[in-house]
């Protein structure tokens, strides 16, 4: 007998928050209207990680600026063109840009052709599954979405596709997203919630300490989906990719 699959929590309820000008944070169950605003805000939230990566990034790979220096310093070797020394530092930056685009669009290719592209059929009617949106204004403000993961110990469910469209963040929609989910986790009787993030930006990781994640380990070179792993890419692409566990108590 295989193990038995965790019960669905309640997709149905309502979760909100109350910013401070009194305006409600409501989430609710994904339906197919909300599909261009939330594939807009997914689009949107992707493409604020190239110039994340790219030159945010940089600052937490030493050995990709040790790596930069050593090609500055034997470009000054053989070349002994001084004009180029100084274009080489906008060059890599620029390079670093180039590839980041380009790996993260294939990863929203990647994205669009597997969950993204057939949202009420990936999470809408898959068991252990489910996308919320985040309501504000009367308008789609943000997404987040629950995978079940069947072959974990006790059941877990692995938390995707976080996103808050940018002119309405700090205003609790994070939080609410998150504790939706974590709520939907604990009424499916998972034992923990599971996520992975190449993001450096701080404030996206405060967000997930402040749900009660604990970051429980970081690969090095994480390779992204969707990345043809060529020689350009993986010198001027590199990204740390940090784990975080929740558990349900």
């Amino acid at each position: 007998m295989g193990q038995k699959a965790p019960k669905l929590g309640n997709k149905k309820s309502h979760i909100g928050l109350r910013r401070p000008d009194g305006e409600a944070v409501t989430v609710r169950e994904f339906e197919p209207a909300d599909e261009p605003e939330v594939l807009r805000i997914f689009h949107e939230g992707l493409m604020e990680m190239v110039p994340d990566t790219a030159f945010r990034g940089l600052r937490h790979h030493p050995e990709s600026l040790l790596l930069y220096a050593a090609i500055t310093v034997v470009s000054s070797a053989l070349t002994m063109c001084w004009w180029l020394i100084l274009l080489l530092p906008a060059l890599v930056v620029g390079a670093r840009y180039f590839y980041s685009r380009r790996v993260i669009h294939g990863y929203l290719v990647e994205a669009m052709s597997r969950d993204m592209g057939n949202i009420e059929g990936f999470y809408m009617k898959s068991p252990g599954s489910c996308l919320w949106v985040a309501v504000l204004d009367q308008k789609v403000v943000g997404v987040v979405a629950a995978v079940g993961q069947q072959k974990e110990p006790g059941g877990a469910v692995e938390l995707r596709r976080m996103c808050v469209d940018r002119r309405y963040r700090r205003c609790g929609v994070g939080i609410a997203l998150g504790k939706r989910l974590l709520e939907f986790a604990a009424a499916s009787s998972c034992s923990s919630v599971n996520l992975g993030t190449t993001a450096y930006t701080p404030a996206a990781h405060r967000l997930y300490q402040h749900l009660g994640f604990q970051c429980v380990g970081v690969t090095e070179g994480y390779v992204t989906p969707g990345s043809r792993q060529s020689l350009p890419e993986r010198l001027f692409y590199r990204v740390r990719y940090h784990h975080y566990t929740y558990k349900v108590t």
